[in-house]
Parts: structure tokens; sequence; C-alpha cells
């Protein structure tokens, strides 16, 4: 079997700026409630006419994380496209990308797996890089959130987390078995499917149903959360599968050089960073300036360790998440 290695990333965000002071001046909130609950500061929002989807977004960052691995477009045998903001109802994204990117009939993959996603997908192409059936994969994450999100007092205990943009991997064959991703570990409870959800349009509860059924206060096309309980089933299923992966490769938190987290609340972050007993140079949190971007915060905040050298070769980086499903996962890479 071979070896997976991730040789480029990139980060993209639209230039749209939106504060908490901004929030202030469309639904009933605080920049201090905010900041206190989930430690936003701001996030960016894709901005009516700035060209930007989520497919689009994938393509730029694509071009980015490509350019710095240094392969050709021609040279990718895989897409796997994680978002639960698809341009389209269906097809799915990766498909656009593919397209984007004119590189002839490369199979793409769209993985649904919302704040788990790029965890997921990555361990989907670390698979088919192990077994020899590909060599150079994109790993996308990408959301378009803030068209879809109730900007009213309404929806504010939701809509004040989310920001758009994308980021990616590229991951690569390699034959040192001691580099790259080292193991990727995937769980799901889904008796907890409703607690963290958006019910319609789908295809069990479509657009006219969901108009003749709801009155306008309780439209459900709009996310909803179920806010505490989310919080406490994350620290705990953070905390065993950050352990189940270092188990697996026979280390400890003390080996931890770098821990990426699923940007979803910087107090679960922080939680769990006391907990491993890390200090603030073996984290990277950037929530204050993006909020929760779902399948692609890991992927951004990844980037944006690489490009303030906090991450070194031969670092042991670790990559964790939990979220809608619920699911929850971890993947332990070596630098």
């Amino acid at each position: 079997m071979y070896q997976s290695q991730i040789s480029g990333v990139g980060k993209y965000v639209p230039e749209n700026v939106v504060t908490n002071h901004d929030l202030t001046k469309i639904m009933d909130t605080t920049d201090e409630w905010i900041q206190e609950r989930t430690g936003i500061k701001e996030r960016r929002h894709i901005k009516k006419g700035d060209g930007n989807t989520t497919a689009v977004m994938g393509y730029k960052v694509a071009k980015i994380a490509l350019e710095r691995a240094n392969i050709d477009k021609d040279d990718i045998d895989f897409i796997v496209f994680a978002t639960l903001s698809p341009d389209y109802y269906f097809p799915g994204c990766g498909v656009q990308v593919q397209d984007m990117l004119d590189i002839s009939t490369c199979p793409a993959l769209d993985v649904r797996n919302q704040c788990s996603g790029f965890v997921y997908a990555l361990s989907v192409a670390d698979q088919f890089i192990k077994t020899g059936m590909y060599k150079n994969i994109l790993v996308i994450g990408s959301e378009n959130h803030s068209g879809g999100l109730d900007m009213t007092t309404r929806g504010r205990n939701v809509s004040v987390l989310f920001g758009d943009g994308a980021g990616l991997a590229v991951l690569t064959r390699c034959e040192n078995k001691n580099k790259g991703v080292l193991s990727t570990h995937l769980h799901s409870e889904g008796k907890f499917v409703e607690e963290l959800s958006l019910i319609g349009p789908s295809t069990k509860y479509w657009v006219p149903e969901i108009i003749k059924e709801n009155p306008q206060e309780n439209i459900p096309y709009y996310p909803q959360m179920n806010g505490q309980l989310v919080f406490k089933n994350a620290v705990v299923r953070f905390s065993e599968v950050i352990n189940e992966g270092l188990a697996h490769n026979n280390l400890s938190a003390k080996d931890i050089d770098m821990l990426i987290p699923h940007q979803a609340n910087l107090r679960i972050a922080q939680f769990i960073q006391k907990k491993f007993k890390l200090s603030n140079d073996q984290v990277h949190n950037n929530i204050q300036k993006y909020g929760n971007t779902t399948a692609r915060s890991i992927p951004i905040a990844l980037t944006e360790a690489w490009e303030n050298n906090k991450i070194k070769t031969d670092d042991i980086v670790v990559l964790a998440t939990f979220g809608s499903g619920f699911t929850w996962a971890s993947a332990i890479i070596k630098w």
C-alpha cells in the first residue's frame, strides 16, 4: 500500500466582511452577546454580484492549492467536494469544479457530512491513494451559508454563527510510510439527526407543503439547532476521537504539534485545548474572523497555520471535528 500526503493547501474567503455590529442593525443582538457565547467577532458573506458560489469558491481555492503543490490540473485523478450548501440540489459541486478547471472526464464525488465533511472527504481520498487507484486528489470544503440563513431576530441563535468561503488540500501519493496521513477515524450517531438540521425543502418535505402547512414564524427551510445539546456532545466526542487517533498511532497528547479543531465555537476549542494541556501555539483557531464555516473550517485553518509557519516538516498535526448527524471524525497527519 501507498501513503498519502498533503502536497498543497489553499483558502479563499469573500471580501465582504460582516461584523457583529453589522448584525445589530438587522436583528436584536449585541457584539458582547455573540462574542461571549461563540468567540466570533466577524465573518465573510458572499455579496450579490461578486460572482461567488460554493462551486466558484472551490474552483478559486483549487487554483491556489495546485500552484502551491506544483501539480498541473491535468494530473488530478479525482475530486472530492465536501459541502452542505451546493449550488444545485443536484448535481453536486465536484463536477462543476472539474468543468471550471477544464479537466477531462475526471471523476468527482460530493460528500454531505456537514461540519465533519472535510475530514470524511480526506478519509475517502486517503483510501483511494493508499490502495493505489489514484495519485493526486483535490479535497475541497466550500460553503455558501449566507444564502440560506434567517437574518432576522427570529433566526439569530443560528445565523450569527456562520460564514462563507472555501479551503482545500491536495492529497498526493508517496512511498514514505512514516509521512502523510497516518490514520483517519469516523463516527456517527443518527438518533440526534434533527438536533442540528435543515428539515426542508427535501423530497420528504417539499416546497408546496412548507408554504401550505407552516406559518411564517415557523419556517423549516432555515437551519435549526439545539445549541446546548450540540455543545455537550461536541466536547465529549472531540476528546474521544482525538484520543482514538493518538492511541491508534501509539502517540499521546504530548506528541501533538498542531491541533486544528473544527471552528464551531471558540468555547469548545478552548475546552479541548485545556483538557489536552496544549498551549496557544499548539492550537489554531480563526472562528473570531470567519465564524463557523462548516466543511471548509478545517482546511482554511490548516492553510492559515501553514502560511504562518506554525506547521513544520515532521510535525504531528491533528484534525478533529464534530457536527450535524451527529457525526465526528479525526485525522492524524505527519507533515
